[in-house]
């Protein structure tokens, strides 16, 4: 098996592997607007990007006759953290009909901050005074971005922020589970729960396209999610999450890129403001979460806790 790096560098083929993902997510949230813009329901595109992730899935594992990924010791929170992965989706497919993918983006990326602000009473990870005021400074770039009290109220930004949250709970509960699930079970149900306990919606809100590219669109979506999800396991296998933490920052050049091309948004100078603000908080909180193991490392004896205290 491929050893991870040291924190002293970075495997470019795990590098390679995560701007992958990072190019799949950025055509998920695009082809999402863009089937918006069509008039499907975004209910009807979140199920339909999960049942194609299920499908995918199903064939890669084979569950017909390996059981691995229905394993699980605990169906229950399996069955939330899907559904908390599928509320992160659909509230920002919501999200998307109002806003610009940067706007949206932007606001997904607070996430990091939220999870380290949450991880101490969570997971016992406690964060010391200085990412807290990293995560204050953070929230004041997402109050940039929506510009509260600035311009009208945009029902988007609330999708955006619920979007946001809901992926915060997904990525806690990961971690939490992490040690105790198999990467299989994992991804198998994080497909499973939404799609059977949204399938009843579906007749309501299924809206059938009106040709045959749409279907195409629509089958895309789930093939650029499940893309996303399998690069991103690949590049975690050669790299820790601290080498591959700065990347996800370069997601923000890449919705700025496609929003022009494919819908001609360009964001405003509270946006681009706004947003540089939240990426440099996130950078910072990176940053520091490193000094934090480093000195975990070098001091065995410390308690974490006093260690986190001092970052």
């Amino acid at each position: 098996m491929q050893q991870k790096k040291a924190d002293g560098g970075t495997a470019p083929a795990a590098i390679l592997l995560f701007l992958g993902a990072l190019v799949s997510f950025i055509f998920l949230d695009t082809t999402a607007k863009y089937l918006g813009r069509q008039g499907l329901h975004p209910q009807f595109i979140a199920w339909m990007r999960f049942a194609v992730h299920l499908v995918l899935v199903s064939i890669i594992f084979r569950v017909w006759s390996n059981p691995l990924p229905l394993r699980t010791g605990n169906l229950p929170m399996q069955v939330l953290r899907g559904l908390f992965l599928f509320g992160s989706t659909i509230f920002n497919f919501f999200a998307l009909r109002t806003l610009q993918l940067t706007e949206s983006t932007a606001i997904y990326f607070l996430s990091p901050m939220v999870v380290t602000a949450l991880a101490g009473p969570v997971l016992g990870e406690w964060a010391g005074w200085r990412r807290w005021a990293a995560i204050g400074v953070g929230f004041a770039g997402m109050l940039v971005v929506t510009r509260s009290g600035l311009a009208a109220f945009n029902i988007g930004y609330v999708f955006s922020i619920l979007s946001m949250l809901s992926y915060s709970a997904y990525l806690l509960m990961t971690r939490k589970m992490g040690a105790t699930e198999s990467a299989a079970s994992l991804i198998f149900y994080s497909a499973l729960a939404p799609v059977v306990l949204m399938s009843p919606l579906v007749p309501i809100y299924g809206s059938v396209p009106p040709d045959r590219f749409l279907w195409l669109v629509l089958v895309l979506l789930g093939v650029y999610g499940t893309l996303g999800h399998w690069l991103l396991i690949k590049a975690y296998k050669l790299a820790t999450t601290t080498q591959l933490a700065p990347f996800p920052y370069l997601q923000i050049v890449g919705v700025t890129i496609s929003g022009y091309l494919v819908f001609g948004d360009i964001p405003d100078k509270w946006t681009v403001v706004g947003s540089a603000i939240i990426v440099a908080s996130g950078l910072y909180i990176v940053q520091r979460e490193r000094r934090l193991r480093l000195s975990n490392s070098a001091t065995p004896n410390l308690d974490d806790e006093e260690i986190a205290k001092k970052l």
